[in-house]
């Protein structure tokens, strides 16, 4: 069969797919054009895409013989599901594999806002480091203080885990609360929202991003927070309102933010990279060399049991499809 992969993958892991199947690869280390993707998928039978393009009613119209689309990344919200189940197509994702690495991030998000790394680099680099002094170039400290985290899903209990080794109180926030005794395994205390955010002196967002979540952190939340505390997003750019997000760091009601993700990727909102109080990375939660291989075989596997008509091991609409199959 015909397989697109937008996206430039190693050799070896594309080889797996070119032993039964005549692949069609994006050669260029960034994302597809539009037009480029829109005329690569016509004809394919299957495709490995990831969370850069966007597969609608458009895309899936060239495709008709579609059988599968594996998604590289957890993120699905680039893609049309529903339209893709109308037509028996089973979508598929990278569930589980990135945990340790985004937690990483998040983590070292907190770290350089709070002990203002970056703009420490920058100002040694620049020739500014020139005395040490008492009270010169002051941060906040980590330790002992309250972590909130927004979702404890597998990444969230990942965050919490790496903040006991820093003595943090963790309070935490999501749609189901755990079981005591997860809670009390990492020392996690359920609050609503409103006041985890009036607590919390670092809030770490974990949800994926639905119509309950996008924008779930607007001028409103904002103000609810300390004026001391951090916000860390490496989720989904849209859970936050970055223009509300830019006020209110501009206005000093909040600490400072650290962010791997952004509202309108990869544009940002105007006056966020501006300030100093902020620390911003290009999507890099995930970006291991571990966590990105182990996710490149995960999406290959879900493409080629697709291929076969079976259920992939990942899939996000396997009654769906089996609906509008008879199965």
């Amino acid at each position: 069969m015909k397989i697109l992969v937008t996206a430039r993958l190693s050799d070896d892991v594309v080889s797996l797919i070119e032993q039964d199947h005549e692949v069609e690869m994006n050669r260029e280390n960034r994302p597809m054009e539009r037009g480029a993707l829109l005329a690569g998928i016509a004809g394919k039978q299957g495709v490995l895409c990831s969370i850069s393009d966007r597969v609608d009613e458009e895309f899936l119209a060239l495709a008709p013989g579609l059988k599968i689309i594996a998604n590289f990344g957890v993120g699905f919200d680039h893609i049309d599901i529903a339209a893709a189940s109308r037509r028996g197509i089973p979508v598929t994702y990278t569930p589980g594999v990135l945990t340790d690495a985004t937690a990483d991030i998040a983590f070292a998000l907190i770290l350089a806002v709070s002990r203002r790394v970056v703009e420490g680099d920058r100002m040694t680099r620049e020739g500014g480091f020139r005395f040490w002094a008492p009270f010169h170039f002051l941060g906040r400290q980590v330790s002992g203080k309250t972590l909130g985290i927004v979702g404890m899903g597998r990444i969230g209990e990942a965050v919490a885990r790496r903040a006991a080794g820093f003595d943090m109180k963790i309070v935490y926030h999501g749609r189901n609360r755990l079981d005591p005794a997860d809670e009390q395994r990492l020392r996690a205390r359920y609050l609503p929202l409103h006041e985890l955010l009036r607590e919390a002196d670092f809030v770490s967002l974990h949800v994926p991003l639905t119509t309950e979540t996008r924008h779930l952190i607007g001028l409103e939340e904002l103000r609810l927070m300390k004026p001391s505390a951090v916000l860390i997003n490496t989720s989904r750019g849209p859970v936050v309102n970055e223009a509300a997000l830019v006020e209110a760091l501009q206005e000093g009601r909040i600490g400072g933010a650290g962010l791997d993700v952004y509202e309108n990727e990869p544009e940002l909102a105007a006056g966020l990279s501006g300030l100093e109080n902020v620390v911003l990375l290009p999507h890099v939660g995930s970006a291991t060399i571990e966590t990105r291989t182990k996710m490149a075989l995960m999406a290959v596997e879900n493409l080629l049991v697709g291929l076969r008509g079976e259920q992939p091991p990942n899939c996000l609409n396997w009654s769906s499809v089996m609906g509008v199959k008879g199965r």
